[in-house]
């Protein structure tokens, strides 16, 4: 890929925790920097903070928030997939719906991600990457229940999105030619530091920078050339669930996904 000072990079997510982290040290290294976030005031902040950058708002629980925000994205040589929401304690015990009707963390964590992706892929860069920031915390996803409309959790939801994300970089990876676009997805640490965690737990359990670091290796190391369908667990290479290993399950994934976001 190109070096970072002379890469435009999209980070979704980027006006808190991880994303905000990542956004910063790509700033700091010269990035073209492309930061998404739902709340305005928050990325007028974030602008501020960072001079030179572009901000684009958007709402992912708005599927039609997502493809303005790929409309007005232009060219771009990363694409991190980084914005989402966790299991959500309290809220999270509660079912809840997107703007499109969907099983909310399932479209803010994986199809809007998806979508964006989707969109994105005729206006990046070659060499270009796509990281997905996913989770070890992984579920299968029932295909006669995926809205969870019969049996809800809120972990349910945050785990089979997470391994949604996964599952569909891995169909996309083999999808596309390595030398031109590499895909792979990774949990990036543990129980980090974020207004997430902290909302829901109360203590982090690891470091933000070391999420940082093992992100930031996926957007910009060299050594990870055509590197491409692989899932890392921080800065390991490690396999995930092995429902999305199962080229069955990736292919009704993704016809879903179309499904759902035509």
């Amino acid at each position: 890929m190109r070096p970072i000072d002379q890469s435009t990079i999209l980070v979704t997510g980027a006006t808190d925790g991880l994303g905000r982290a990542l956004a910063e040290r790509l700033h700091a290294e010269g990035a073209q920097l492309l930061a998404h976030g739902r709340d305005p005031a928050k990325l007028d902040a974030l602008r501020e903070e960072l001079p030179g950058i572009r901000t684009l708002q958007a709402d992912f629980s708005s599927l039609g928030d997502v493809r303005r925000l790929a409309a007005d994205a232009g060219e771009v040589d990363v694409l991190v997939n980084n914005a989402g929401i966790c299991s959500g304690l309290p809220e999270g015990r509660e079912r809840a719906e997107s703007k499109d009707g969907h099983e909310l963390r399932f479209q803010v964590n994986y199809l809007a991600g998806y979508l964006l992706t989707e969109l994105l892929l005729d206006r990046l860069r070659h060499p270009a990457r796509v990281v997905f920031v996913s989770s070890l915390g992984q579920m299968p996803i029932d295909f006669g229940d995926v809205m969870l409309e019969r049996t809800y959790s809120g972990i349910q939801a945050y785990c089979q999105s997470k391994l949604a994300q996964i599952a569909y970089g891995m169909a996309l990876a083999e999808a596309l030619d390595p030398e031109q676009v590499t895909v792979n997805s990774l949990h990036p640490s543990t129980f980090m530091p974020t207004k997430m965690v902290l909302a829901e737990r109360g203590a982090a359990l690891d470091p933000l920078e070391q999420g940082v670091d093992a992100t930031y290796r996926l957007v910009g190391d060299p050594a990870l050339d055509g590197v491409t369908g692989r899932f890392f667990d921080r800065e390991e290479e490690t396999a995930p669930h092995p429902w999305a290993l199962d080229p069955d399950n990736r292919d009704r994934l993704v016809a879903l996904s179309k499904e759902l976001t035509a």
